[in-house]
């Protein structure tokens, strides 16, 4: 046992470092749209405090409180992506082609095609297509995009106001502003598409019958949208 643990038991650890919990708790339902419940989060973190005693290793230069922090977060996070039905490494792929794409366009100074994305990506064109349906469903928001990682600025900081609903500021503020001018340097196509679905309540069958191609195709060019938007929204200060 290490020396954490013969100090307190579990029980004494647990309350000592409840506060810890709630006020990280606060913290990241201060960014969170009004549906996530702070109860919920806490319950998450508490597990997470749980898992911190039981990996925990006392060294000389490690601090409980520290590294305790860390899995709680983690707790509450994992908490969060549990009521996101599209797995990390979708998640992950839609970052990277938001990314991809913002690149390519910066390279040539205009709107990247899906074949120049696609040798960007170092991969054939059906492939990239295939990666594009895959994506379907794809969000422009994240809940990590709440959330620093590392060194990394969650970049709805650039447009939330601290301790606002984030989805509200989405409706009015600089994100809304933000979101309009990125929608304005889509495609003509992309754009047309996504009026259809956004702002006409289209489901994807209507949409294609109306572009004159087929559902799947809808869905390849709506997650390239959702893609480029991201792409943009990211690199605008």
């Amino acid at each position: 046992m290490d020396k954490l643990q013969q100090k307190f038991s579990q029980a004494d650890i647990l309350t000592t470092y409840s506060s810890l919990v709630r006020r990280l708790g606060l913290q990241l339902v201060a960014r969170m749209p009004a549906s996530v419940d702070l109860n919920d989060l806490i319950q998450a973190g508490m597990i997470g405090l749980l898992d911190a005693m039981g990996r925990y290793k006392e060294e000389p230069d490690a601090v409980f409180t520290t590294y305790a922090s860390r899995r709680i977060r983690g707790a509450m996070l994992d908490e969060l992506r549990s009521n996101d039905w599209l797995p990390c490494s979708l998640r992950r792929s839609s970052r990277a082609l938001g990314a991809a794409i913002h690149q390519v366009e910066q390279r040539l100074g205009h709107t990247a095609n899906e074949s120049q994305i696609a040798e960007h990506m170092k991969m054939p064109l059906n492939e990239y297509r295939v990666m594009l349906q895959d994506l379907h469903g794809s969000q422009l928001i994240y809940y990590e995009d709440f959330v620093r990682f590392g060194e990394d600025e969650p970049f709805l900081d650039r447009y939330c106001i601290e301790h606002t609903d984030p989805l509200s500021a989405l409706l009015a503020g600089r994100l809304r502003g933000a979101l309009i001018d990125a929608i304005e340097q889509l495609p003509e196509r992309e754009k047309l598409l996504m009026s259809f679905y956004y702002e006409h309540g289209m489901n994807l069958r209507e949409i294609g019958d109306l572009m004159e191609v087929s559902e799947s195709r809808v869905c390849q060019l709506h997650s390239q949208a959702v893609a480029r938007l991201r792409g943009q929204l990211r690199e605008l200060k």
